[in-house]
């Protein structure tokens, strides 16, 4: 099981990758539902980074989850599985408060 969690944490660390570089916007969820004239109210590459930041602590919970198995230690768990809860929180409450990503003109 702790072998497999490592293996998962790939895709998420080149899809972090990916949008660290401000690419990838069309795989936000939402984003890509988006009409042309909300997108281009909105800051892509700033939005981009932010989440690729995201995606980067996803991966190190995944691995921390995936270290717990190999070690056979549920400390490493409970703080993957407790980090990984505030950083989503985190991540749902700063990007939907403030406008942080609008373009303002």
């Amino acid at each position: 099981m702790g072998l497999s969690l490592l293996f998962l944490s790939v895709p998420f660390l080149i899809f972090a990758i990916v949008l660290s570089c401000g690419k990838g916007a069309a795989l936000l969820a939402g984003y890509n539902t988006m009409s042309e004239e909300e997108r281009a109210s909105y800051d892509e590459p700033a939005l981009c980074r932010f989440m690729g930041k995201i995606m980067y602590g996803v991966c190190f919970c995944i691995i921390m989850m995936g270290v717990s198995d190999m070690l056979d230690s549920q400390v490493f768990l409970i703080v993957g599985v407790i980090l990984l809860f505030l950083l989503i929180i985190f991540a749902v409450l700063f990007t939907n408060t403030g406008n942080r990503f609008r373009i303002t003109t």
